[in-house]
């Protein structure tokens, strides 16, 4: 078969910008608050413990609905549902510049969490349905690295705005743009089976790995229940309860951290803390890239490429961490932190799913990973809280360099091969 890549008037790579765009500003709007938290901590005279609650409030919310949401976008499509779930959380986004008081922030925090929840779900499920397995771990990196890539135009745009105009404006401007994204979401997307303007070859490409049997599996009904019985889809899970806290952590305290201990100014922030943020985005390409390249060019298996790449960032990280507080000084710190999250972005622990499992439970299996993710992400937000309170943070960066080794040995042992489609005939 013809082997199509990047070529002039290939929709995937259209789909996956699109993809990318949606993750970007839904870090964007949630990491508004990451960036002004001194800001306003200093306006309302708010503790770090005030602080903690408010990014446990969103964790919380955003668990509580991340497995509904991804069983939602399982039923109504991913076009209907991703278009719903952006125009919410913009409108949301843009409440931040009306509110005063903690309970307000609360109110408006809860509401955001609960409206984000389905970015994940929809992307990947909408990633699956447009790229051939080979290239899925790509298509899910391209993604994810919008929320890395949002985290870091975040920084610049929304300390210029919040300097220049008011941090309640610089709420307001990143709220509207989702509404923006909206537009060419739904005048451009539909799946390869009914798009107007694929063509035969591209929609042949991507439905390659639909075999009859898979096919077959595809149209049958799996159960929750039967998902749950398989030792694999525990293995999916663990990769997300573990890393995922270190992921909150990164997109929620890296910039009071280089505020706090590093001591840059919020000026310094808007110059700096994008590059830790780019590394992240850069890892989550790389994370897809290389495997493909290993596969098309060493004739390596999916299973093989996706475990070194996985092995290889899950020993750095450690590294990388001790380095850190060994002395460093505020540009050094910059550059680990960013050898952190790029390794971070690397790991793709939300794409197993997608490599081991048919596309009509994509949304499911990533809402209830996020809902388990979650729950330990708001537990670890206050156990940070209260760290980063009566001690330091080097407790947190101990547990992120053993995070990536424990989720390597569960995903060895539970999940076993990646790139082998599992099915559930009985």
């Amino acid at each position: 078969m013809k082997k199509v890549y990047f070529d002039n008037g290939n929709l995937r790579w259209k789909v996956a910008l699109l993809l990318c765009l949606a993750s970007g500003l839904n870090a964007l709007d949630r990491n508004a608050f990451a960036i002004l938290a001194s800001t306003i901590q200093g306006e309302f005279n708010w503790s770090d413990i005030d602080y903690a609650n408010l990014t446990s409030v969103f964790v919380f919310s955003y668990t509580l609905m991340y497995a509904l949401s991804g069983k939602i976008i399982d039923r109504i499509g991913t076009r209907k549902g991703f278009g719903i779930a952006v125009g919410s959380w913009s409108f949301v986004a843009a409440m931040h510049a009306v509110v005063h008081t903690l309970a307000q922030f609360s109110i408006v925090r809860f509401f955001l969490g609960i409206t984000e929840s389905a970015n994940f779900p929809a992307g990947v499920k909408a990633s699956t349905e447009w790229f051939p397995l080979k290239e899925r771990a790509l298509a899910i990196g391209i993604f994810n690295a919008g929320t890395a890539i949002g985290a870091a135009v975040a920084v610049p745009l929304v300390s210029f705005l919040a300097l220049a105009l008011g941090w309640r404006i610089a709420f307001l401007a990143t709220g509207i743009l989702g509404f923006v994204w909206l537009f060419f979401w739904l005048r451009n997307y539909h799946r390869p089976q009914d798009h107007p303007k694929i063509t035969q070859v591209e929609k042949d490409y991507i439905l390659q790995d639909d075999t009859p049997e898979a096919q077959s599996e595809g149209e049958r009904k799996i159960r929750l229940k039967d998902l749950l019985k398989k030792k694999e889809t525990w293995g999916c899970f663990s990769a997300r309860i573990f890393i995922d806290p270190v992921t909150y952590f990164l997109l929620f305290w890296i910039p009071k951290y280089l505020q706090d201990v590093q001591g840059l100014s919020l000026k310094e922030l808007g110059f700096a803390a994008w590059l830790p943020y780019t590394a992240m985005g850069l890892g989550t390409i790389l994370g897809g890239y290389i495997p493909k390249l290993l596969i098309e060019r060493r004739g390596w298996t999916l299973n093989k490429s996706r475990k070194t790449v996985m092995v290889t960032a899950s020993v750095l990280i450690p590294l990388l961490c001790l380095f850190l507080f060994s002395g460093a000084n505020p540009i050094v710190a910059v550059l680990l932190i960013s050898g952190i999250m790029l390794s971070h972005g690397l790991w793709a622990n939300i794409t197993i799913p997608s490599e081991i499992y048919p596309k009509q439970v994509q949304a499911t299996l990533t809402g209830i990973g996020g809902t388990l993710g979650g729950i330990t992400g708001v537990i670890s937000q206050q156990m940070i809280g209260n760290t980063v309170t009566t001690h330091s943070y080097f407790p947190i960066f101990m547990y992120i360099g053993g995070a990536y080794l424990i989720s390597f040995v569960c995903v060895q042992l539970l999940v076993g091969k990646l790139g082998i489609i599992r099915n559930f005939n009985n």
